[in-house]
């Protein structure tokens, strides 16, 4: 089920994008980024349509996935 963020409060969004990247073990290659710069880029992702979050009931589970 795909969860506008406009439905969340600021607390939770940061809480759902923080929650996506301490667990998703991208690579961002030679560049490191700080906790704040990777908000932000998933943030925008969000923004842009590029990324959706999605809810799932059968086990609770809360995910950001790619859409394009």
């Amino acid at each position: 089920m795909k969860i506008p963020q406009q439905q969340l409060s600021q607390d939770a969004l940061l809480g759902v994008i923080d929650a996506f990247i301490l667990r998703e073990g991208t690579d961002y290659g030679e560049q490191e980024y700080t906790l704040e710069e990777k908000r932000q880029r998933v943030l925008t992702q969000l923004q842009r349509g590029d990324a959706e979050i999605h809810f799932h009931p059968e086990n609770e589970h809360i995910d950001i996935v790619r859409v394009k």
